[in-house]
């Protein structure tokens, strides 16, 4: 009985520290591996953010896809950042803006040198300038290059959850 608990109890302080310490690992996928991520068709709206740490106006809006993440977490939104960061600067670049800007959401790394390929898949009309974000459900698709402030994601959201 007393091994249990010493297990149980290792466990939970194993969780515990994983979860403040090897949480910011994003994944890197090829467009092919990344694409399913833009046509879920359940009831979750998704936000997509494609972004770069080397990107000012990204950063600049980054604040407000965390706090609409952590406003809806308990709702049907997802909120996905997508980083065209390099990924040869994973661990020396994009990995301690994520712990230093305490980013919480989803963050994957798109390794794919050929965006004039996938560009247009992602949505016809992006040129392929960053920030750009795609806000869709099964009902509608939104897509806009630019900068979004925290009112006009939440107001878009609010849209697509009623």
């Amino acid at each position: 009985m007393r091994f249990k608990i010493i297990t149980s109890t290792g466990l939970v302080i194993i969780w515990l520290l994983s979860s403040f310490t090897g949480n910011h690992q994003p994944r890197v996928l090829s467009f092919d591996d990344f694409e399913p991520h833009l046509h879920f068709s359940n009831d979750t709206t998704y936000v997509v953010n494609f972004w770069a740490s080397w990107c000012t106006p990204c950063v600049k809006e980054l604040p407000a896809f965390e706090k609409l993440g952590q406003e809806y977490k308990n709702e049907k939104v997802k909120v996905l950042l997508v980083s065209l960061d390099f990924p040869k600067q994973i661990d020396s670049r994009l990995i301690p803006f994520i712990e230093k800007n305490e980013i919480g959401s989803e963050v994957l790394v798109l390794n794919d040198p050929d965006a004039n390929k996938w560009i247009d898949r992602v949505d016809a009309t992006w040129s392929g300038s960053i920030p750009a974000t795609l806000i869709y459900n099964s009902e509608s698709r939104l897509f806009r290059e630019g900068v979004y402030s925290y009112d006009e994601l939440k107001e878009i959201v609010e849209q697509k959850l009623n």
